[in-house]
């Protein structure tokens, strides 16, 4: 009798893993997988050619990437390359000559300032991009958005705790891998690499992870890795610690 309720509960998270799966495929089957990439490969990258990169904000074909303000939040924007990269799970991510598409990422923070109107904190801002589970296109696209409030206040009372050795850590509702790193080792080497090299077996399992970026009060940065896991119906989307609305700036 004792093993009725472990078979139950088993029985109950397997139907919520297979609900969630169907769910999933139903909503990419619906929505155009490729949208972003026809966006970028027939309009942005020939409109460049022409002169207009329109409807993205910029297009900078040396350093391989384009931006695009997101249909979701006032201020939300997606860096993306401007060639076929699926996202995570794709080896050109871990190809030390593929830009460096995080760093440039946060490089490219200002464009929320300036479509707001007004200077805003980095504490304010993050990158975030999903797993190849907790993504709905298939091209490899980072968030450059607001971070949520409470997550804010978490990476602060987290902050003197943190190191340059990745530990496991409660955001939100999901437990991530945290490191922190200086702005200049975000430029000197790929996110993606330094996930794959410090991280063990994330080499092989790239497209299980989503990662994050934000600012800590003393400056530093804090680097934040996501493992999908379907038995905690944890499909690594990083993007869960943003808030695309930006309430943190009310």
């Amino acid at each position: 009798m004792r093993e009725r309720p472990r078979v139950l509960k088993l029985i109950v998270v397997l139907i919520a893993i297979l609900v969630i799966g169907l769910a999933t495929a139903a909503y990419r089957v619906h929505k155009n997988a490729d949208a972003l990439w026809q966006i970028i490969s027939q309009k942005c990258v020939p409109g460049q050619r022409q002169g207009n990169p329109a409807p993205c904000q910029r297009v900078d074909m040396a350093q391989g990437y384009v931006i695009l303000k997101d249909l979701v939040g006032p201020l939300q924007y997606l860096l993306m390359p401007i060639d076929k990269i699926t996202g995570m799970e794709s080896p050109r991510i871990l190809d030390p000559q593929t830009p460096n598409f995080f760093a440039e990422a946060w490089q490219q923070r200002s464009l929320l300032a300036q479509r707001h109107g007004t200077a805003i904190a980095d504490s304010a801002l993050s990158l975030a991009i999903n797993s190849k589970y907790g993504r709905t296109q298939n091209q490899l696209h980072i968030h450059i958005s607001c971070l949520r409030r409470d997550i804010r206040q978490r990476l602060d009372t987290l902050t003197p705790a943190l190191n340059t050795r990745w530990q496991a850590e409660k955001l939100g509702s999901h437990t991530y891998l945290v490191r922190t790193l200086s702005a200049e080792e975000l430029a000197q080497q790929s996110s993606f690499i330094r996930l794959a090299d410090e991280v063990p077996h994330a080499r092989g399992e790239m497209g299980k992870y989503g990662m994050a970026l934000a600012r800590l009060p003393d400056g530093r940065l804090a680097l934040m890795a996501i493992e999908s896991h379907w038995l905690k119906l944890n499909r690594g989307s990083a993007e869960e610690l943003q808030d695309h609305q930006c309430a943190i700036l009310n």
